[in-house]
Formats: structure tokens, C-alpha cells, sequence
């Protein structure tokens, strides 16, 4: 029975021993080369005096050695912090100050980088991955490898031992860091392979970069069952047409990503000339795939199955909602029901029960949920909702922060974050709302909404659009659209056409950019 994260790579090892466990363009490592380079690399982290519950951070690009990286990890009872090598330095730098980071898996491509966070730093001890002289201790990959095993005695690891630190801004900016245990982590990928049914016959899409909860389905669900997961290396992501290339050629069974890239690959991946029947599920999650892009998705792919995924990186998924035919209509698709060892509650501004169809927050208990945030035990407890059952125990749900409620189906709708919803001269107004309202029109593929503050003080609703590749269409018209559908008070009083919008590392929209964009000078 497997317990641990770690030990699904042990068993996949011994199952598949020659079956490529992972692959990234033209390179592959099969389950007994993971497992054993793995090893070498715990054996190395333990006699360098990494001890149980340490943090050790990745910094590196979408390649094979990060799954060396954290298998090796965890093997040696560490937790792993994937850290984006794109992100400026002095965030990556307050990461690991703020959980003590002291040792870094990286590849030789990220030599400058690494240059710079040594020069900025004095608390670095090793670097795994760089043959060269830092003025640290550096180890190269080629010498990992050829580390005896034969006094290896890896820890013993409990499901509740911490297994990697996920970190994210959250709605001040400040780097914010999700726990996750290997009980959390093992509960996903159980319960994704045994919902989507994965099997060693599938071909698992990794579209995630590491340091995005996603990464998990192809990290974990994928080895769980014995299937290969395909690592998509950034520039084909960049590159629809190149994707839709590499997805035909490696004959993906599995999709998971973020909406953006499908809507991407639909309206620039030149789709009908590429061959995509191997495609048996659709998976999207991290943000609402705009319905009239999934609608023309699913009449091209009508043999693939479509299922939206929903989940804060602190309990990482909870619940699906898998489509059994085209949505006719518009409206955004919900985001259904829990999965298994999951349940929920919708609470009103009182923290009472919403009667069914009120909105609500939604507060979510699974075995998925993150053990709380590093080193705050303030913001764990606020983030924490809790219903004692009896003297000394309560069920403790995670509060998401986002605003839904139940149909007709007992399924679960999406309406926004609560925090979303704003007051301007005196009338409330849904973001949300207003950016749906958009959407619906023929020629816009993204819209983001939001209050700028003027010079004068005063403030404004701004509405910032991304027109469908190749089209163009002019703000008046858009302001006009507005108003067909909502009450004046509602309307933006500014609309903004860009070519693209500036996203976070996971693909989502910038908000926080684009509202610097907009401020006055």
C-alpha cells in the first residue's frame, strides 16, 4: 500500500521497469532510471545534512531533471519549493528567505541566474545542477549520478510529513506559501486517476510549470498508475502551432491546462490540419474557459470527453463537472460537484448556511487541503473554517474566497470572488458581471475588468479587451454592447483594446499590471 508520494515512483519502478515514465521533446527516463538517479540524489541531500521537513528549492525550466528533482527530494524527507526562474530575483530571493531555503536543484541553463542569487545571498549552501566554482558548494548532475547507493537508508516518512511548499501573492502581493503534505498530494492523484480512469496506456499532457498546483496531475496521477507524462517544454507553449504539433506527435491521450492555452491552440494552432485523435479527455481548470471558445473546442474534438476542473492551490481540486454534450447556450459552464473525500458547505455573510440557490462563499473539507500556510499561523487560522462536532474536535473546511451557488442540479455555479464586488457611487457592481456581459461578443476572446483611481481622485470602471486573432472592433461599439445588457451604473466608462494582456506565470490575466498600466502618470 502506498502511503507516501515517494514511494509511487518505488512501485511504478518495479511495475513498469522500462516504460517511460516521463519525456520532454526527444529525452525520456523510464521508471527504473527515475527511481534510481532519484536515490542518488536523496543519498546526496542526506550527507550533505539535509534533515526531515527541510526545503529545498528548484529553480529550473520545464525539463526531465525536475522530476528527478522532486522525486529525489522527497525521497530524502525534504519538501521541495519549485521557484519560477522567470520571476524577478528579489521575489525568488524573499521565497527562500521566508522558508529557509539553504539548498537549490537547478540546470546549467540557469547559470546566470544562479550567478546573481549567489551574489545577493550568503545563506546558500549547495547548488545541484552547476559543475562551477560559485563560492558555494556546486555539484553537477553527472556526479549525482554516479553516487554509490550502497549506504543508502532513506528516512522514514509518515503521509503527514510535509512535501512541498507552493508559493502564490495572494491579494496583497506578498509571497504567501501553501503547504502540502504527502497525504494532500497522494489524495489527488488518487482521486484524479480513479475519476478520469488513467491507466498505464495513457499519455498524460504536463502543461503546468512546476511552481502551479496543476503540475501535480502529470507529477503524481500520471507515475500513480504507471502512464507517461509528456512534459510541454515554454516555447512550444508560446507557439500554438508548434503545440498542436508536439500534442499529434507524442499522441497525448490526456489534456490539463489552463483554458488560455486551448483557446490559443484553437484560434492559432491551425487544429484541423493536425491529427488529435488520440485526445480521450479535455481537462481545463484555473480560471472560466469562455463558452463560446469551449463550445468550438468540442465541435472539433467531438471524440474527446470535456470536463472543467475547479480548485484553490490550497486544496489544489475539488470538484468537476464534465460536459455530456456542446453548451447551446452562452452562460459560463458550472463547476459541478465535489469528487471523492470531499464535501462542502455555501455560508452567507453571517457564516450560516445559505438556503439552496442563495449565493455564498464557498468552503470546501478534503483530504486534498493544504496543512496550512508556512509560517503564519494567523492567516492559516482566518483561512479556516471550522464546525466543532464534539469537545476537542472540529471538521475544519477551507474558505476559497469565491462566491457560488446551487441549481436546479445540485450542481455548483461559479459568480466570482467575493472580494469582486465593488461599491461605486453608492451602487454595488459585479466585476464578474461586467466582464461576462463582454464576453458574449462575437469578436472579443478576453476581457478584464476593473476601478482605476483618476488624477482628480475620483474613480472610474475600465474595461480592457483582447479581440479574437485577426479581428478588430472599435470601443464605442463595445460601450454600446454594455448597455444592451446591463444598467447604466454598470457600463465602463473606459474600454482599453489591447493585442494581448500581461499574465502571471500560470497564464492567467495580470489584473495588477493592467491596473498599473491604466493609472495616470
Amino acid at each position: 500500500m502506498i502511503h507516501t508520494l515517494a514511494q509511487i515512483i518505488e512501485r511504478s519502478a518495479v511495475q513498469f521497469p522500462e516504460k517511460d515514465a516521463f519525456r520532454c521533446l526527444d529525452n525520456s527516463i523510464t521508471y527504473a532510471q527515475l527511481n534510481i538517479k532519484a536515490n542518488q540524489l536523496a543519498a546526496y541531500l542526506i550527507t550533505s545534512g539535509i534533515i526531515k521537513g527541510e526545503r529545498v528549492g528548484i529553480y529550473m525550466n520545464r525539463c526531465l531533471d525536475t522530476t528527478i528533482a522532486v522525486y529525489g527530494i522527497l525521497k530524502a524527507g525534504a519538501a521541495y519549493v519549485p521557484m519560477d526562474p522567470f520571476m524577478p530575483l528579489n521575489r525568488t530571493i524573499s521565497i527562500m528567505q521566508d522558508c529557509g531555503i539553504e539548498h537549490v536543484m537547478t540546470t546549467p541553463s540557469q547559470l546566470k541566474k544562479i550567478k546573481s542569487l549567489v551574489e545577493k545571498t550568503s545563506f546558500l549552501k549547495s547548488i545541484v545542477g552547476i559543475s562551477e566554482n560559485l563560492g558555494t558548494t556546486t555539484f553537477s548532475w553527472e556526479n549525482i549520478y554516479s553516487k554509490s547507493l550502497e549506504d543508502f537508508c532513506p528516512p522514514r516518512i509518515m503521509e503527514e510529513d510535509l512535501a512541498f511548499i507552493l508559493y502564490t501573492s495572494g491579494s496583497t502581493g506578498i509571497p504567501k506559501g501553501i503547504m502540502h503534505t504527502h497525504k494532500s498530494g497522494l489524495s489527488l492523484a488518487r482521486l484524479a486517476a480513479n475519476l478520469y480512469d488513467f491507466n498505464e496506456t495513457d499519455r498524460i499532457g504536463t502543461f503546468a510549470p512546476l511552481h502551479f498546483d496543476p503540475s501535480t496531475f502529470g507529477y503524481y496521477a500520471s507515475p500513480l498508475v504507471g502512464a507517461t507524462a509528456v512534459i510541454i517544454p515554454d516555447a512550444h507553449l508560446k507557439l500554438p502551432v508548434s503545440l498542436s504539433a508536439l500534442v499529434e506527435k507524442e499522441k497525448i491521450t490526456v489534456w490539463f491546462s489552463v483554458p488560455l492555452v486551448l483557446i490559443q491552440l484553437l484560434t492559432k494552432g491551425e487544429i484541423e490540419k493536425h491529427d488529435f485523435s488520440s485526445l480521450r479527455w479535455v481537462l481545463f481548470a484555473g480560471e472560466v474557459f469562455i463558452t463560446k471558445h469551449l463550445r468550438a473546442l468540442m465541435q472539433q474534438w467531438p471524440h474527446a470527453q470535456f470536463s472543467n476542473l475547479y480548485g484553490p492551490a490550497e486544496v489544489i481540486l475539488c470538484t468537476y463537472y464534465n460536459l455530456d454534450s456542446v453548451p447551446e447556450m452562452d452562460e459560463p459552464i458550472p463547476i459541478g460537484t465535489v469528487w471523492g473525500n470531499t464535501e462542502y458547505k455555501i455560508l452567507d455573510h453571517t457564516d450560516k448556511e445559505a438556503k439552496k440557490g442563495v449565493p455564498g462563499e464557498l468552503v470546501v473539507r478534503t483530504t486534498t487541503m493544504m496543512h496550512g500556510y508556512w509560517d503564519n499561523k494567523a492567516l492559516t487560522e482566518q483561512s479556516f473554517y471550522r464546525v466543532k462536532i464534539a469537545s476537542g474536535y472540529d471538521h475544519i473546511y477551507y474558505r476559497t474566497g469565491d462566491l457560488v451557488k446551487e441549481n436546479d442540479n445540485n450542481e455548483l455555479l461559479f459568480l466570482g470572488r467575493n472580494d469582486r464586488q465593488i461599491k461605486l457611487r453608492g451602487y454595488r457592481i459585479e466585476l464578474d458581471e461586467i466582464e461576462f456581459t463582454l464576453l458574449k461578443h462575437e469578436l472579443i476572446e478576453e476581457a478584464a475588468v476593473m476601478v482605476v483611481e483618476k488624477s482628480d481622485k475620483s474613480h472610474e470602471l475600465v474595461a480592457v479587451v483582447k479581440p479574437l486573432f485577426g479581428s478588430s472592433i472599435e470601443a464605442q461599439s463595445l460601450t454600446a454592447f454594455c448597455k444592451t445588457y446591463l444598467p447604466g451604473y454598470a457600463v465602463p466608462e473606459t474600454v482599453e483594446i489591447l493585442e494581448d494582456f500581461p499574465r502571471t506565470s500560470s497564464g492567467k490575466i495580470n489584473r495588477k499590471e493592467i491596473t498599473k498600466m491604466l493609472l495616470p502618470d
